[in-house]
């Protein structure tokens, strides 16, 4: 039940228009950015997930790769940071087509609230990652409230940062980490969780 939505119908019908906006204000978008900026290495490999037109990323980054999935084609296709992307719906299929060790980071903004199939997700997530590569998700307090789980309505900030450690800890991740990113001076809050694939297949620490 926690992960049932109000809106169960078709995720592509519902975002069959393209929505040409931003999601939360221009100080949330910033602290994102300038957290990926002290994050990504240059000639990285990247892959956004849930993606759209914008991907938040540094103006100055150059990956060797970005790729988006998301579930409007137009929108993906105005996204200029990608070098490729893919039309795929991860509540339908959490597998995306990619190779095993293939990205450095995958990320996800403002979406992690609409997985219904999160544990699914978060394994291939560490799947597509590289040993040592780091997956970073971030949300704020925008979302359409029809399409996010009935978990996250119930949940405070600081409760919500926890469920997405723990989808990253049943995942296989390890050094998993909290952070409040906000702009103070913002109206949307900015909250990260990261965690790392570990090295080796071996045991890892929370």
């Amino acid at each position: 039940e926690d992960l049932r939505r109000h809106d169960e119908t078709d995720d592509g019908l519902f975002y069959s228009s393209p929505r040409l906006v931003t999601h939360i204000d221009d100080k949330a978008i910033g602290a994102i950015r300038s957290f990926y900026g002290k994050t990504f290495e240059q000639g990285s490999a990247v892959l956004d997930i849930c993606s759209s037109w914008i991907s938040h990323f540094p103006e100055d980054f150059k990956p060797r790769r970005a790729v988006g999935i998301g579930l409007n084609s137009d929108e993906l296709a105005k996204n200029w940071q990608l070098t490729e992307f893919v039309r795929q719906d991860l509540n339908q299929n959490a597998t995306p087509r990619t190779a095993d060790a293939d990205f450095d980071y995958v990320v996800n903004v403002v979406s992690v609230d609409y997985l219904v199939r999160p544990q699914e997700i978060f394994k291939e997530v560490l799947r597509v990652l590289k040993p040592g590569g780091t997956a970073i998700m971030s949300f704020s307090n925008r979302f359409f409230p029809t399409k996010a789980i009935a978990l996250w309505h119930e949940l405070d900030p600081l409760s919500r940062c926890q469920v997405v450690s723990w989808y990253f800890k049943f995942a296989g991740f390890e050094d998993i980490r909290a952070m409040d990113i906000s702009d103070p001076t913002g109206r949307d809050p900015m909250h990260v969780v990261q965690a790392r694939k570990p090295l080796t297949d071996g045991a890892h620490s929370e």
